[in-house]
């Protein structure tokens, strides 16, 4: 997992295999990162392999935390089969992935809170 700050917004990037072992392993991490008053999260999956529905629950969880504090969540998804399991699931609806962290922020104003 890999963190930082884009137009005031927090990206967490990550990478690799997210299956029960890694989502155990970095949830007390996004937990940390959104235990906050009005977090704005991207979260970019560009780099994944692999998610299983470890993984899913993980991004809901984190989804739930941010929008309990008044924050906003934005999903950054090209892997077909994540996009896959998104739709299948109705999560599609619910994060509305785009391709990039660029598009995520697209007028995107840390002001215009909902």
């Amino acid at each position: 997992m890999r963190t930082y700050q884009r137009h005031g917004c927090l990206v967490v990037e990550l990478s690799g295999e997210i299956d029960v072992e890694a989502a155990a392993a970095i949830t007390p991490d996004l937990d940390t990162l959104t235990d906050r008053p009005g977090p704005d999260v991207v979260i970019d999956l560009g780099p994944i392999d692999f998610m299983d529905c470890s993984g899913l629950a993980m991004l809901c969880r984190v989804r739930r935390r941010v929008l309990g504090h008044g924050g906003r969540v934005h999903l950054v998804c090209v892997h077909p089969m994540t996009l896959r399991i998104l739709r299948a699931t109705g999560l599609s609806a619910v994060f509305r992935p785009v391709p990039t962290v660029e598009e995520a922020l697209a007028g995107y104003d840390p002001q215009d809170r909902p």
